[in-house]
């Protein structure tokens, strides 16, 4: 379907989505986040997908949400009503990209503040040019964060590195967010895309439900104490024991060859 806020390419394995507002730094819309949620529930049936990359158009990744829109009626008493519709979709969409069953790499190719930074936190890895800033920024506006913010950036990052860029608003470098571990790999602006690239098309050889699961078993053991998660994976494991994949992974490490995944 058409898209007027992103472009949708595909690229090998790999389903590319680039936020496409580089006027307004990719700041966050209601449309962009119905275009976002349209966009994934499509790569998620397509066969042909087998790895989704997020990035930005332009100078900046995501500048967070669009607060000229947001902030329209101010005066005549709509702001709650806008802000709960804008907030409630974006929510949904930033959930559906956190659970999607395909892996997602964010390719953030310059600024990532505020809903920026949100986003990027539902992605499974991030690859960050270096001249890329990362930050909160809600409180320079006296806002507080909408889209899940306050819950995963101290999962991700720790709790006071995150009290710090939620606190005071400021902004750190991608290598600043490499070391907090949010940030996995770094790359000059000329390598991002094909870094990321590369590295959604050595995912796509994996098995497409073997990586699902370990996903589940990630966001499943974040809410769990360690005794649960144990008695989680076992089961998860159980459930898997009987998939083709797991077959022939075992198989490829007897005979020493590469696996032929038929999920894949």
């Amino acid at each position: 379907m058409p898209y007027e806020n992103i472009l949708v390419d595909q690229r090998g394995a790999a389903r590319w989505i680039t936020l496409n507002r580089p006027l307004s730094l990719n700041s966050l819309s209601l449309a962009l986040a119905e275009d976002l949620h349209h966009a994934f529930a499509a790569a998620e049936t397509d066969e042909a997908v087998r790895a989704c990359v997020i990035t930005g158009a332009g100078r900046a990744f995501c500048a967070g949400a669009d607060l000229v829109a947001v902030s329209n009626g101010v005066g005549d008493g709509a702001l709650a009503g806008n802000l709960n519709e804008f907030l409630s979709r974006l929510g949904e969409t930033l959930n559906r990209i956190e659970a999607s069953r395909l892996p997602v790499i964010a390719a953030v190719n310059g600024l990532a503040v505020a809903g920026g930074l949100e986003l990027v936190l539902c992605c499974d890895l991030v690859v960050a040019v270096r001249t890329a800033n990362f930050g909160d920024a809600h409180a320079n506006y006296g806002l507080l964060p909408g889209g899940g913010g306050s819950v995963r950036l101290p999962r991700k990052i720790g709790v006071p590195r995150a009290a710090y860029l939620m606190l005071t608003g400021k902004t750190v470098s991608s290598a600043d967010m490499k070391d907090a571990g949010l940030v996995a790999e770094l790359t000059e602006p000329d390598e991002l895309e094909p870094r990321a690239q590369a590295l959604a098309e050595m995912l796509a050889e994996k098995s497409r439900p073997g990586l699902a699961y370990i996903k589940e078993m990630i966001r499943a053991g974040q809410d769990m104490s360690a005794e649960e998660g144990l008695r989680s994976e076992l089961e998860t494991m159980n459930a898997y024991a009987s998939s083709t994949d797991l077959f022939e992974g075992l198989s490829a490490f007897r005979e020493k060859r590469k696996p032929r995944f038929l999920d894949r």
